[in-house]
């Protein structure tokens, strides 16, 4: 047992999460017992990175290959201006903001970027797969792994003030190749800059991620959300669209069992 749950001032820094019932002091075992793999550390990245270690998951595998910039600090929680000022590389910026988090998470970070040769190196000890990416190449990538090795994984994705996000669970809920077969135009990928992004739209959806890979780290998968979830802060509107309802016996990746994003 962590001795950041086991001893007092463990129980102290997580007893607003203990008390709550669904989660206790078993779910705050589980989660100290936890690993993770966070995909990209911009704006989705550093938002789960944070929450994950203050909610006390045991282990973080954080990768990105990309450096920090004077753009990215009104939405990526983890960064400051000396990170931005020095062009230090993301995962080593988000590694030492962590470590003072939370000294007890095991933080692990990896610059380089996630391919079809990689993913099974970073993923094959974790119990989670969390997306942190601002591309659908990858996120194809992701979902192919998980639904091809059975691991949950938590889709998201923020433009403007919109939002959606999904947890995938391979063999019960839709995968993101069900719900969402091509990639968008370039136009419409998240990557795209001109469309902007608005800072809380990142944060929200983040949270909403977050809560859920807490949920399957602490045992409670049955608690996930069963739905995809799309949202527009600036609108105030909100769609669900049934992620379970949604699964495709003609996809061609969790209904046919082809994994082409792992392939060369």
């Amino acid at each position: 047992m962590n001795d950041a749950v086991g001893g007092n001032s463990g129980l102290l820094r997580y007893h607003r999460q203990t008390v709550f019932p669904a989660l206790g002091l078993e779910g705050q075992r589980r989660l100290a017992a936890g690993r993770a793999l966070i995909v990209g550390m911009g704006g989705l990245g550093t938002w789960l990175a944070e929450l994950l270690a203050r909610a006390g998951v045991g282990f973080l595998r954080i990768v990105d290959d990309d450096h920090v910039d004077l753009t990215n600090i009104h939405r990526q929680s983890l960064y400051d201006e000396s990170d931005a000022a020095a062009a230090r590389p993301k995962v080593i910026a988000a590694a030492e903001h962590l470590a003072a988090i939370n000294s007890d998470v095991n933080i692990e970070p990896v610059a380089e970027r996630v391919d079809h040769v990689s993913i099974a190196r970073l993923a094959d000890d974790v119990d989670v797969l969390l997306d942190g990416t601002d591309n659908f190449a990858t996120r194809y990538l992701i979902n192919d792994y998980a639904v091809k090795t059975h691991r949950p994984w938590v889709f998201a994705g923020a433009v403007g003030a919109e939002a959606q996000t999904m947890t995938i669970i391979p063999g019960r809920t839709a995968c993101l190749r069900c719900v969402l077969d091509t990639p968008p135009p370039a136009c419409a990928d998240p990557a795209c800059r001109s469309a902007g992004v608005l800072g809380p739209t990142v944060a929200a959806v983040a949270a909403f991620q977050a809560g859920e890979a807490i949920k399957i780290l602490a045992g409670h998968i049955e608690a996930t959300s069963p739905h995809l979830l799309k949202f527009d802060m600036w609108s105030n509107s909100l769609q669900r669209l049934d992620a379970i309802a949604a699964r495709r016996s003609d996809c061609v990746c969790c209904g046919h069992g082809e994994f082409e994003f792992l392939e060369p």
